[in-house]
């Protein structure tokens, strides 16, 4: 039998339900009307109830909280003593009509609380006494905090309280809406924690733009600056508190000096000057795209790419090649260091075991690379664990993902275009939350037509397969093109770069022409081989 975890219900000494708070065996209550918890971490509490008003106090200062004797009396708040000693709190509150209907009571040794008489009728704390319009108000998350800002304010202006905690602040706020609208400023003093500053934002969004200020503190909450005696500190902290706007929305003004320091962005330049020309490299937090059609040259820029960063950073690289094993994926990374096609075991063959164990010892076995090891079907959030992982836990800044269209691929009755939109979604997200450079693989679609792309057919953004989310959330998108049927072998060989989107500087058209060097499986930086112009896009 399950465990009973709710003890018993009854009345809350916040709003005043007879009946929505509920005794839990942790130690706690919880009333399920206001939203307000009393008692956490309590081991033991005894039923929280209301009383009819029978507790007697008197006018007199809270030492222990550095409140005077004349601001607790104008804010209706008594004590009881026992001898010398404050044993209870008497917070005063009265409805629309200035008629006392109830006390909350705390007592000072184990900040037990209750209620005596009503309060579900009765209105914001201190808001009986501040009946005159005035330019300022401020709205505090307790009775002592209010107490404790006027204080500090030098008893100039009006402030309240909310009755209930920050749970219950909001509905408290719209209750007592029409009151404070009337003034011309609201300042929002709430506890410098998580609960304290989202009720804030909440109630910000009830008033007129720019009405509503929120203070940010240094401490906790206003009556810590009145018990370390730091008034001027606090006026500092209320005078500069910023109107609300909603997340997202800034005045460019308050970028300042921040302005002039770069956020932090690791570069590496392309093994191609001429495509840095146009790009100025490839940088941490860009999701990068190549996509081209079959034989275009796409595995060996992979390989060039792969070997470069290893070179040319001190960073981890992370491998997700899902149509080669890591063995064949290590392979490539050796065969650039080796300027040799050492992926061909034919060509590999041909090498003494020390040369081979050089070439490892330079580039796998440094540490760096960590690839994903799968077999059988790939499931595309397993994917984005893979990365994230790849980029959290192994402090990888630079993916590359071959490729796109294999996760998509296979999936039956599924609508591919709608597959791969949220797919980049989640990609895109992903680079924004971790800040690696992701080089992202992606095929291209059958164009129209008779000439296809192996007859070296010029790419544009609608020839990316699936969908154009592909396009529309990368930094950077490269398209390959070369002919492969081109008689000449140079023009045959030859993977022309052309820049489809360029996010960073805006240049697109043809970047650069790389040449395949089958002797080597190298790909190097080429003049123009063809007897057309090179046409560059702006």
């Amino acid at each position: 039998m399950e465990q009973k975890k709710w003890l018993d219900r009854g009345p809350c000494p916040a709003c005043g339900s007879s009946d929505a708070n509920v005794n839990h065996t942790a130690g706690y209550s919880w009333c399920f009307s206001c939203q307000t918890k009393f008692g956490d971490n309590i081991v033991t509490m005894p039923k929280i109830e209301v009383r009819p008003m029978a507790t007697i106090g008197e006018w007199g200062d809270i030492s222990e909280r550095k409140i005077s004797r004349d601001t607790a009396k104008k804010f209706n708040t008594k004590i009881k003593r026992n001898g010398n000693i404050t044993t209870h709190h008497l917070y005063g509150y009265y409805n629309d009509k200035d008629e006392h209907v109830g006390n909350k009571i705390r007592q000072t040794k184990d900040k037990r609380m209750w209620v005596e008489g009503e309060l579900s009728n009765a209105v914001l704390f201190g808001q009986n006494i501040f009946t005159q319009k005035a330019k300022y108000i401020t709205i505090c998350e307790g009775e002592v905090d209010a107490m404790s800002a006027y204080e500090l304010m030098g008893s100039k202006w009006p402030s309240v309280s909310i009755k209930t905690g920050a749970a219950g602040a909001l509905r408290d706020c719209k209750e007592a809406f029409d009151y404070l609208d009337k003034y011309d400023n609201v300042v929002l003093c709430f506890d410098m924690d998580k609960q304290g500053q989202e009720a804030a934002e909440k109630i910000a969004q009830l008033f007129a733009p720019n009405k509503c200020k929120i203070m940010r503190m240094e401490h906790k909450d206003a009556n810590e600056y009145l018990k370390m005696g730091q008034r001027e500190a606090f006026n500092n902290c209320w005078w500069g508190a910023k109107p609300y706007t909603p997340a997202g929305i800034i005045n460019l003004k308050d970028i300042g000096a921040s302005l002039y320091k770069e956020e932090y962005c690791e570069t590496c330049l392309y093994p191609w000057p001429k495509l840095n020309e146009k790009t100025y490299g490839m940088r941490t937090g860009e999701l990068i795209c190549f996509t081209s059609g079959a034989g275009m040259g796409k595995s060996s820029l992979i390989r060039e790419l792969m070997h470069h960063l290893l070179r040319n950073t001190k960073d981890n690289i992370g491998i997700l090649a899902l149509e080669e094993g890591i063995k064949h994926t290590a392979w490539n990374i050796m065969s650039v260091e080796a300027n040799a096609r050492l992926y061909i075991k034919e060509i590999r063959e041909g090498y003494t075991q020390e040369q081979l164990e050089k070439w490892q010892e330079d580039t796998i076995n440094s540490g760096r690379f960590f690839a994903f090891d799968h077999f059988g079907s790939i499931d595309n959030d397993e994917i984005l664990a893979r990365l994230r992982y790849m980029a959290q836990a192994l402090d990888v800044k630079w993916a590359i993902l071959d490729h796109l269209s294999i996760l998509v691929s296979g999936q039956e009755d599924t609508d591919e275009r709608k597959s791969i939109d949220i797919l980049m979604t989640k990609l895109r997200s992903l680079v924004e939350q971790t800040g690696i450079c992701l080089l992202l693989v992606s095929h291209l679609r059958r164009p129209s037509g008779d000439r296809g792309h192996e007859d070296g057919r010029e790419i544009n953004l609608s020839h990316l397969r699936g969908s154009a989310s592909i396009g529309h959330l990368s930094d950077m998108v490269l398209g390959l093109e070369r002919n492969q049927q081109d008689e000449d072998p140079i023009v045959s060989n030859t993977t022309t770069i052309r820049i489809l989107k360029n996010r960073y500087t805006g240049d697109t058209g043809i970047a650069t022409h790389l040449f395949y060097d089958k002797n080597t499986g190298r790909m190097t930086e080429i003049d123009n081989p063809f007897n057309v112009g090179d046409n560059d896009g702006n």
